[in-house]
Formats: C-alpha cells, structure tokens, sequence
C-alpha cells in the first residue's frame, strides 16, 4: 500500500514520499520498480529529482529502456559519474543494450581504469562469464593473522553480494583458496588465514559460458565463485545474483522461441504493438507456408480420398498425434541439452531410445485407435461398412498402423532436429514445438496414406 501511495503522489506532482522512502536501506528495487510502472516522463522526472548517490544505488535495478532514457536527459559529468560508480557487471550489463557510437560515447566518459576494463571485457563472447565478472573485490595473503585481515577488509573491501567471501592469493596474484567470511569471525584472531584454510576451492575460467558457471554454482552450493585466467590469476568474482539473472533471461528466450516466435527484447508488457507483431509475424509465415504443404500433400492423394471418404474423417487424429510426440521429444531433447545432461556425441543414445519410445507410444495409441473404431462399430454409432468396399477391420488397420508409424517419425524428428542444430552450432529451441508440429503434419499424412495404399489395395 505504501509503494501505491507513493506512486500516487508523485503522479499528482508531490515526490517528498518517494525522497523519504527512498533513504531506507531495502529501496533499491522497490523504487526501480515504482518508476518504471509510471509513465515515462513522470518516472524520469522522479529519477532526477532523486540525490545522485541515490540515483547510483537504484541505476542497476532500472530496465535497459529506462537506463538509457535517464542517461540521455542529465548532464555529461554526471552520467560520467553513474556509470563509473557501478560495480563492473552492471556497467557491462549497461554497455551489452547498446552499439555502435553509443558504445564509443559512453566509454569515453569512463575513467581510464573502468574504459579499459570495460573494452577488454566487451571483447568476450556474450555468453561468457567475462560479461558478468565483478571486479570490486579483496584479496588477503595467507601469511596474514585473521585480525590483520579483517583491518583489510575493513579498510577497502566495501559491502557488495561478493563480499561474503574472501580470497587468498600468492604475490603474482594467483588464486590459492576462498575463505567464507565466517570463517574469519568464528576463529580466534590470532590464527593466520593459512591455519584456516582447507585448500579446496571452486573457480570459473574468463572463457566459460554462462551455463558452465549455472552448473557449477548449482553442483558447489555457492553464493560466488572467483574468475580466472589461464595462469590461475584472479581476475574478478560473478554472484550468484547476477548468474540467476542471465539463466532466467536465457530461459525467458529459449521458451520464446520455442513457443514459434522471435525473442523479445524487452519484456512483454514492455514491447510495442507492432514490435510484438514483427516478432510473431515471421515464424507465423514460416509455419503457414509449411502447412501449405499438407494441402499439396492431400491434392496428391485426392483420388484415394474420393474412393475412400471415410479416411478423411482420422487426419485430425493422424496429425495430432504426430505432432504431439513431435513436440514431446523436442522438449524432452531441448531441456536435457540444457542441463548438460546430452550433448550431440549422444545422438545415437538418444535415437536408440526414442526409436524404442516411439514403436511403444504409437502401439499404445494405436491399439486405442484400433479399440476406438471397433466400439463405435459394434455399438452402432457409426457404421464403417456403409462407406466403402471394405470391411471395418481394415480401416481400423490402417489407422493403427498409420499412428505407429507416425508417432514413431514424430519421436525420431522432435528429438534429433534440436541435437543437428547444436551440431551446427545453432539455438536447439529454435526447434519450436510448431516447427516440428508443422513438419511432422506434412509426413505423416503421407505415411498415412501410403499405408492406407498398401492396406487398403486404393
């Protein structure tokens, strides 16, 4: 109720309530979320009326959009002072929403230690835990008593998510263990950090992705893990915070595309109209164009639809189900990928069972097709007799075989299309469910009548 109050206010002019709340110590996201759910000139003029070390704490917590609306309505120096003052991820999360001249501008207004940090980790990959590496942080020597180290600590180490724990480097720099702070406070101060040290550690190298450190703060249990390069120097730390934050954005994408459209780049209450339908519009084409397909493929066979009418009346099923399996594999297949549990050295794994997983999925449905026609015959909803040359058992046949057939193809194509694509270095959900509906509607249908060919002698 306090934050609607807030936000009535300065909607009516009034931005004492947002000054007031905004020195409590829990603000930061609670005020970025109160201005962004304001339209955007009141928002902007809310942020500046905010006390400049303020606006620093809340800049991070702000959206991409808004980040570079505020920046363009202050002075130079003081975007020159926001963007100095921000811990050396969030700047690189600033700098990874925009390109060309505004990179160079907006670098140029970066001191010369936060310019050159800042170029050197825009050269990595996206994916890679350089873009999230938080270089804020203490080391402290071995040799040190525990008293000297948290007079250190007290001195330049400053209160950020890394700062849970410590670590222990030798001359050159090199990283030799992390300590929890804890570890620190429960020990007598007399004791050195090579007393409490136990000589295992867990670190991400520079050149890691983004899933390697999800998996590895995952595996270890941690809250942060030190970076380093090839010769073991600690570059830096990455949160936890930060790597749940790529993971979920990551997700956010990968279940876009899966769902048959384009990724959002900003959130969906955040896209305009015509954006969302730009990035819905082309998979949309893509898959109508595909579909097109199905009418060819019932053009081909229009002669054997018009002597046996009766099989028109199962392509909806047929489909359906091919699709279905399609889709199930696909996701199945995505999601283990993901998780690192597959990769494409084990497509011949996955075939072998999906081959299996598809004979035994389409008998089931199958046996449930065949039971279905039996029933509505025997029971008199539906006489198949009456409607071609050939008896009931026949058509029931057909349909069986058609789905062991087609949930087969469709378990076999949902599961190696996402493996062929991270063979050729492509997003596996760009393996959409609809993609694969959409081709393994086209197939089946002419699995379906070829055995109906072969079956029914049409």
């Amino acid at each position: 109720m306090l934050v609607q109050n807030i936000r009535e206010k300065i909607l009516e002019g009034d931005l004492s309530e947002l000054l007031h709340h905004s020195k409590d110590e829990d603000y930061p996201a609670e005020v970025s979320k109160l201005l962004e759910s304001l339209p955007k000139e009141y928002a902007l003029h809310a942020f500046l009326a905010l006390p400049e070390s303020i606006q620093i704490k809340i800049f991070p917590f702000l959206d991409h959009e808004m980040q570079k609306g505020v920046l363009e309505e202050i002075p130079k120096p003081q975007v020159s002072n926001i963007l100095n003052a921000l811990e050396s991820n969030d700047r690189i999360a600033f700098f990874d929403t925009i390109d060309g001249l505004e990179i160079t501008e907006y670098l140029n207004l970066l001191n010369d230690k936060n310019r050159l940090a800042t170029y050197d980790l825009l050269g990595y990959p996206e994916q890679s835990v350089a873009r999230l590496i938080n270089t804020n942080f203490t080391t402290v020597r071995k040799e040190w008593t525990i008293a000297q180290a948290i007079e250190h600590l007290r001195r330049f180490y400053t209160d950020t998510p890394a700062a849970n724990v410590i670590f222990v480097v030798d001359n050159n720099g090199k990283l030799i263990d992390d300590i929890p702070i804890r570890r620190l406070v429960l020990n007598e101060q007399s004791k050195t950090i090579h007393d409490i040290m136990d000589g295992f550690y867990v670190k991400l190298d520079i050149q890691d992705g983004i899933d390697s450190a999800i998996q590895k703060f995952k595996e270890y249990d941690r809250v942060a893990l030190p970076v380093t390069n090839s010769n073991n120097i600690l570059l830096g730390v990455v949160t936890i915070d930060d790597v749940i934050d790529e993971a979920e954005e990551k997700d956010t994408k990968e279940m876009q595309q899966f769902g048959g459209l384009e990724s959002l780049d900003l959130p969906y209450v955040k896209t305009r109209f015509f954006t969302m339908i730009q990035k819905r519009a082309g998979w949309l084409i893509i898959l109508f164009l595909s579909e097109m397909l199905t009418a060819t493929a019932m053009q081909v066979y229009e002669g054997k639809l018009e002597s046996l009418v009766v099989l028109t009346m199962f392509i909806p099923l047929i489909m359906s189900s091919g699709g279905n399996s399609g889709s199930q594999a696909a996701t199945l297949i995505i999601r283990a990928m993901a998780l690192k549990e597959l990769s494409p050295k084990d497509w011949w794994y996955v075939m072998r069972r999906e081959i299996f997983s598809g004979l035994t999925l389409g008998l089931i449905l199958g046996a449930i097709g065949f039971i279905r026609i039996a029933i509505w015959q025997k029971v008199g909803w539906f006489d198949y007799d009456k409607h071609h040359d050939h008896p009931w058992p026949l058509v029931a046949l057909t349909v069986s075989l058609s789905l062991i057939g087609i949930v087969l193809w469709g378990t076999l194509t949902g599961s190696m299309i996402p493996i062929i694509l991270k063979r050729l270095k492509l997003d596996p959900a760009a393996a959409s469910a609809p993609f694969v509906a959409t081709l393994v509607d086209v197939t089946g249908l002419v699995i379906y009548f070829s055995v109906a060919t072969m079956v029914l002698h049409i």
